[in-house]
């Protein structure tokens, strides 16, 4: 065989062994929980009790940083400023998100031992929202609990 037959030999190998695989990798990133989110808290009858918008980031570990948290629903346990923490711990992932369970706090800023707190408990699944259970304590007033949904736009 000819040394040009040769090499037209080896490169059209080597082009058909690249033919085989598919421009889409079979194990694709999952999409995080970094993003601008929306929540809604509601009583067991359905009720609207505190509607949020938030933007998440994954920081060091589980920790997440929680940045441009605005009060939709007027509350009279949040109308003050409000400090928030919460984790993300990713557990697996499913239909292209990572999934986990997270939490949130969100407490009003007072000077006086008083103060509103919101815990939400909950886990991110395969539809990309979370969901889950809040509780409130605080001001008189200002006790419940229920469930929440925290979307991210579409």
């Amino acid at each position: 065989m000819s040394r040009v037959g040769l090499t037209f030999v080896v490169l059209a190998s080597v082009a058909l062994a690249g033919c085989g695989g598919s421009s889409k990798s079979s194990n694709p990133i999952a999409k995080g929980i970094d993003g601008f989110w929306s929540a809604d808290l509601q009583t067991s009858d359905g009720s609207h009790v505190l509607v949020f918008n938030a933007v998440l980031a994954q920081a060091s570990g589980a920790a997440l940083s929680i940045t441009s948290l605005s009060i939709f629903d007027p509350s009279p346990c949040f109308s003050s400023a409000t400090n928030s923490s919460g984790t993300f711990t990713v557990t697996g992932n499913a239909d292209g998100y990572q999934t986990g369970p997270f939490t949130m706090t969100v407490s009003t800023v007072s000077n006086t031992n008083d103060q509103s707190v919101v815990s939400l408990t909950g886990t991110r699944s395969g539809n990309g929202r979370i969901s889950g259970n809040w509780t409130v304590t605080g001001f008189p007033g200002c006790n419940g609990n229920g469930t929440f949904l925290m979307s991210p736009p579409e």
